[in-house]
């Protein structure tokens, strides 16, 4: 199947996914990623602010931010790339490209993510043998990834079902060391 008849797939079993389950999905993704040790020893983390039916993200960025990691959120360029800024609490967003809430916090620079000591990422699916992550399609996160370091824990957020085999790739999609889903984490390296 190509990229785009799988996004679209994809897109449509997210849409049915019951505002209940979306909410325990993200509950039982937020705390299998705190319990990890190299989440909770992260002072620099570089994640999103989730939208529609993406795997919930504010409940983590906040619990990340109240443990005492420093949380920068992307801001989309006009170029679709991402610069990053400091999420200082719920109340330091607003809507941006697309609707998107972003940091209104200083602009720290597309380079920002190579200092993150983990990196969470959004994702349709995951390759389960590659760790080719499958996007939108903008090639926003694939060249945000393209700058953090081999050794950096990178984590896509997925609902059960999305971590998948034979995801079409191309000479620029990025792999994710791990895929998290509400049946719990997976490491793909």
């Amino acid at each position: 199947m190509d990229k785009l008849n799988l996004r679209r797939e994809l897109n449509a079993a997210r849409a049915s996914l019951s505002p209940e389950q979306l909410r325990a999905n993200a509950i039982k993704v937020r705390e299998t990623l705190l319990e990890q040790p190299w989440v909770q020893m992260a002072g620099l983390v570089a994640c999103y602010w989730s939208t529609g039916v993406e795997p919930d993200t504010h409940g983590l960025v906040f619990a990340l931010w109240k443990h005492g990691a420093t949380v920068i959120l992307p801001v989309l360029l006009e170029d679709n790339d991402l610069d990053w800024a400091v999420y200082d609490g719920p109340d330091t967003l607003a809507p941006g490209r697309f609707g998107i809430m972003e940091p209104v916090d200083t602009r720290r620079g597309v380079d920002a993510i190579r200092t993150a000591a983990l990196v969470i990422v959004p994702a349709l699916a995951v390759d389960r043998r590659t760790g080719v992550r499958l996007g939108r399609g903008g090639g926003s996160y694939d060249r945000a990834l393209a700058r953090v370091g081999p050794n950096v824990p990178t984590v896509a957020l997925l609902h059960d079902g999305e971590l998948i085999e034979g995801i079409p790739t191309e000479a620029h999609d990025q792999r994710v060391r791990y895929a998290m889903t509400p049946e719990g984490l997976t490491s793909l390296m």
